[in-house]
């Protein structure tokens, strides 16, 4: 009786951290956003980093203002 006391909780035991362990590795979030931006841009050869940079920047001869408007 003892002995099968002892197996069931060896078991349940088991059970329970086989749950946890599959289930720690569903909780982790899917990376963000920028953080895969510049993985993907570091992953690139200097030349093609350079052309990707560039497209990024704001152009230079943009306007100082952020929404563009007239200070009518």
């Amino acid at each position: 009786m003892t002995v099968a006391i002892i197996v069931v909780t060896a078991i349940v035991v088991g059970a329970v951290v086989a749950v946890v362990v599959a289930s720690g590795g569903r909780s982790r979030r899917p990376p963000d956003d920028i953080a895969s931006f510049r993985r993907q841009i570091d992953a690139l050869s200097p030349e093609a980093r350079r052309q990707t940079s560039d497209r990024m920047k704001p152009s230079e001869g943009s306007a100082s203002d952020d929404d563009g408007a007239d200070d009518t």
